[in-house]
């Protein structure tokens, strides 16, 4: 069995998206403090629908997203200096920790060097890197967790050969 300890208030989200020529498009996931990943990409492109996808994950896993938002030292930065949202769209990054909250908006990057002729380029690059790094995560939890054929089911059918 398990004890539950008391454990620190955690919470992040981004949102990316735009209003433009399809409609609402955007990219959204949020890891709750309960371990619950939300994860939502609506695209009207070539009639495209939205994809909402929900998967729970373990304490260890938040501990993990946790260091990974402490690590990048984006608590310390400041938006005050980012370019803020135009037509081309808006970022949103929110981190709770405790009883530290975060809350960033900037536009939409076209490439690192909209990062590099910024304002404040070490800012946005310490933004830019971690969200490179939750993307890079959340899109790996959610395509291993509804993978069409399993790589338990594939390794079956592999020993039945």
């Amino acid at each position: 069995y398990r004890i539950m300890e008391k454990r620190e208030e955690f919470y992040v989200r981004y949102y990316c998206g735009h209003r433009g020529k399809y409609g609402h498009e955007f990219l959204e996931f949020e890891f709750r403090p309960d371990g619950r990943l939300r994860y939502a990409n609506n695209s009207n492109y070539k009639s495209d629908t939205l994809i909402r996808k929900e998967v729970w994950v373990s304490d260890v896993m938040l501990e993990e997203v946790k260091r990974m938002v402490q690590e990048s030292e984006i608590m310390k930065e400041d938006d005050k200096n980012w370019p803020i949202p135009d037509a081309s769209g808006k970022q949103e990054l929110e981190v709770v920790i405790g009883d530290e909250h975060i809350s960033f908006v900037t536009s939409k990057f076209g490439s690192f060097l909209d990062v590099q002729n910024s304002k404040d380029p070490a800012g946005l690059k310490v933004f830019y890197y971690i969200l490179q790094d939750l993307k890079c995560l959340v899109f790996s939890l959610i395509s291993l967790h509804f993978r069409i054929k399993p790589v338990a089911q594939i390794q079956a059918l592999t020993h039945d050969i």
